[in-house]
């Protein structure tokens, strides 16, 4: 076995998301992943220690974000018009999805898969709903950044978006919301 799992999430860097927008910059999967493991961890530290609510522990929704999109190294990143436009495509992209996710896995050394697993599988119910909401507000983030652009492309799908993230119901996610999604329309002088 050569290992290769290391090496393949290395290429996240080459799956761009935004397939069917125009894009005044590019955003890959890699660096999205990112921003949604600063968010996972933001939103948990904000329900644990401002809202005072039980949480996972905030390190490990981090850990989980930054392996949400690691399938996609193999089957690419299709489009959410595509991906969502009805109940049959959705299951069957999730299946290809999980076998995406186990070719990963059999990628490492046997001792490995199980620490891997949760991560790139997606499967921890209690860190869901942390990296859902944090890879949707990393979507209204892209979003805002476009329209500071002047590209009014993602205008339709800044609204929307913000309609599902209030729609999620979740204190953490209102409080972001308020408190600090504002400063991502502000440019750098502003900031």
């Amino acid at each position: 076995m050569a290992n290769e799992f290391y090496a393949l999430l290395g290429r996240m860097r080459y799956i761009t998301r935004w397939g069917l927008m125009r894009n005044t910059f590019s955003e890959n999967i890699q660096e999205h992943s990112h921003q949604v493991a600063v968010l996972a961890h933001a939103l948990a530290l904000i329900r644990r220690d401002i809202l005072h609510l039980p949480t996972p522990d905030p390190d490990r929704c981090a850990v989980a974000a930054l392996y949400h999109d690691a399938s996609e190294i193999l089957t690419g990143d299709l489009p959410t018009p595509i991906k969502y436009y009805n109940p049959e495509i959705k299951d069957a992209y999730k299946q290809v999805e999980r076998i995406a996710g186990n070719r990963l896995l059999d990628m490492l050394p046997p001792a490995l898969r199980s620490s891997y697993e949760h991560l790139v599988l997606e499967d921890d119910k209690e860190l869901e709903p942390f990296v859902k909401g944090a890879d949707k507000l990393s979507a209204y983030i892209k979003c805002v950044e476009e329209q500071k652009a002047g590209n009014t492309e993602f205008d339709s799908a800044a609204e929307l978006t913000m309609q599902t993230l209030k729609a999620m119901g979740r204190e953490e996610m209102d409080w972001f919301i308020a408190n600090c999604l504002p400063a991502f329309s502000l440019n750098l002088d502003q900031l």
